[in-house]
């Protein structure tokens, strides 16, 4: 096969696909059974697409006439899919390591929020932040995700709480997914909180009739793409009835449903988002049977955030529950002020040892269920002929030793790659 491709990787140990007949998401048996190649390569072609995944024997033969940009021998490593971080709220200004030490001594999440910080506080230093200033924090963060292996991450607003500064945190997400190599998803979290000085009816009324249709002008003129729409729904946040009347609107302007649910008490969000169609629910820490029946029968994706239950010391997600019950699991870090974990490694490890997910369990749920849950499955998370070529390259020669070694990361990934680039060269890792 005589012609130019972007990339090979060459004689890995282990190749893990995740999946290989075109799966968008796993569950029960499925995601006990992931696929694995043993030496096994890969081809990514100009375009950034992956050509062919395969025994490398076959591979050699197939490609011996072929050209390539770029040759990495992974002889004695792993290839795994990039990972995919389902939840993040990386767009903020401010500083809240003091609330760490309020949480040690007993606050709860909701005693910092009233006691004027958490999320009001955020929102106070987000809103006084020039663009400038909230793109380069932005850039910093997602190059440290990048580095512990993540490839695609949702971004959320929800710091401004008006419409202005909402504005200004999707713009600057806008300008991370143009010039940045790590591939994001936009969401529009206009109802992360109640404005102080606002009821929620008035808070809902502003997001309907002043914030959502401004957004629904920049992205049909093309000068801003949001892919979802998200509502903190809480008890003293956003009740049912406003969030589901601020979700409909979203999905009525093509947004997927994408929301925070069933957190810090049972509010019976889980059937709302299956009653809506919704692509995904977070948290779900008080998630109700009834709410975990009716989220398998709609097929939306549970995003459990193993950070947040570990900082605020809350009930685990009952993954095994969801699991069981055919839910389909994915993971996210929750990276935010409350919630500094920039890893997915380490929120698999928490995952694992947390939540008694199997460490195939976990490795799918960050990777094909996690892109399930932003509506990319068919692009990515899995290493299957045709989706992006978003990769990592691990130095050992079992893929387990990325969720085992608990903060290893940084001495296990060799390279980064998306879209066929390696964006991550590290000469720093160590042998077991």
């Amino acid at each position: 096969m005589s012609s130019n491709y972007q990339l090979l990787v060459k004689n890995a140990k282990q190749v893990v696909l995740i999946c290989n007949k075109g799966e968008k998401y796993l569950t029960k048996d499925g995601i006990q059974n992931i696929c694995v190649i043993e030496n096994g390569s890969i081809v990514i072609g100009s375009d950034g697409l992956i050509k062919a995944v395969g025994p490398a024997d076959s591979m050699e033969a197939q490609y011996s006439e072929a050209s390539f940009d770029k040759v990495i021998d992974a002889t004695g490593m792993c290839v795994i899919p990039g990972l995919v971080d389902a939840h993040t709220h990386p767009v903020w200004a401010g500083d809240r390591v003091h609330e760490f030490a309020m949480k040690l001594a007993g606050a709860t999440y909701m005693d910092v929020h009233r006691a004027g910080g958490g999320i009001h506080f955020t929102v106070g230093h987000t809103q006084a932040a020039a663009a400038s200033e909230l793109l380069a924090s932005l850039s910093g963060r997602l190059g440290r995700m990048q580095r512990a292996g993540t490839t695609l991450v949702e971004c959320k607003s929800g710091y401004g709480l008006e419409l202005q500064t909402e504005l200004k945190m999707l713009e600057v997400i806008e300008a991370a997914r143009r010039t940045l190599p790590i591939n994001i998803s936009s969401t529009y979290c206009g109802a992360h909180a109640v404005p102080k000085g606002k009821t929620v009816a008035e808070a809902t009324e502003d997001i309907l009739q002043v914030q959502l249709p401004r957004l629904r002008e920049r992205m049909s003129a093309g000068t801003l793409r949001v892919d979802n729409i998200d509502v903190f729904c809480e008890q003293g946040v956003f009740d049912l009835s406003s969030t589901r009347s601020i979700l409909q609107a979203g999905k009525d302007m093509g947004l997927n449903i994408n929301f925070h649910g069933d957190e810090l008490h049972p509010m019976n969000s889980a059937q709302l988002g299956a009653e809506l169609g919704a692509l995904a629910i977070s948290h779900l820490e008080e998630v109700t049977d009834q709410g975990i029946a009716a989220m398998a029968k709609a097929k939306t994706a549970a995003v459990l955030l193993p950070t947040t239950a570990y900082i605020l010391r809350l009930p685990q997600p009952r993954a095994r529950d969801m699991l069981e019950a055919g839910v389909i699991v994915a993971l996210g870090s929750d990276f935010n002020p409350n919630a500094y974990c920039c890893s997915m490694p380490v929120v698999m490890h928490l995952a694992c040892v947390n939540m008694r997910m199997s460490m195939p369990e976990a490795l799918a749920a960050a990777t094909i269920n996690a892109a399930y849950a932003l509506g990319r499955s068919h692009t990515h998370g899995s290493l299957e002929v045709d989706k992006y070529g978003d990769l990592l390259v691990l130095n050992t020669t079992r893929w387990e030793h990325l969720i085992y070694q608990l903060g290893g990361h940084q001495e296990l990934i060799r390279y980064v790659v998306i879209k066929g680039n390696v964006v991550y060269d590290n000469d720093k890792t160590m042998d077991l």
